[in-house]
């Protein structure tokens, strides 16, 4: 899940902050647009806005599930706690993998999830 460092690109005097602001949801714009020459930041600031974008969809796709889910007469109720108490366990799931990507980031490592490191790798 984790890869070494790419050999060639020009290092950031800042790095380790602009890591750590990569994985931090809108702020990856930041490293994104100021750090050009440094490939590592890069691949961290995209693997960070796909991952922000991934959520994104993932909590609307879940909101409206709550919401249709919600109007079912009787189950409604109940179902839609369980959603609820899946959407906080959803929520402390994508902390630990920011987290996770910050660590591996600031130690020079790459955390890569499967199909949103694939997409970020597009760019």
């Amino acid at each position: 899940m984790s890869d070494p460092t790419p050999a060639g690109s020009t290092q950031s005097s800042n790095r380790t902050i602009m890591v750590v602001l990569s994985y931090l949801w809108l702020l990856a714009l930041v490293p994104l647009l100021t750090e050009k020459q440094d490939k590592e930041v890069q691949w961290h600031a995209k693997h960070g806005i796909v991952l922000m974008v991934a959520e994104v969809v993932l909590w609307i796709v879940l909101f409206i599930l709550q919401i249709v889910i919600a109007n079912i007469p009787f189950l409604g109720c109940l179902v839609s706690i369980i959603a609820a108490l899946a959407g906080i366990v959803l929520w402390l799931g994508v902390l630990v993998v920011h987290i996770m990507c910050i660590v591996k980031g600031v130690n020079g490592q790459r955390f890569v999830l499967p199909y949103v490191s694939a997409y970020a790798d597009r760019f």
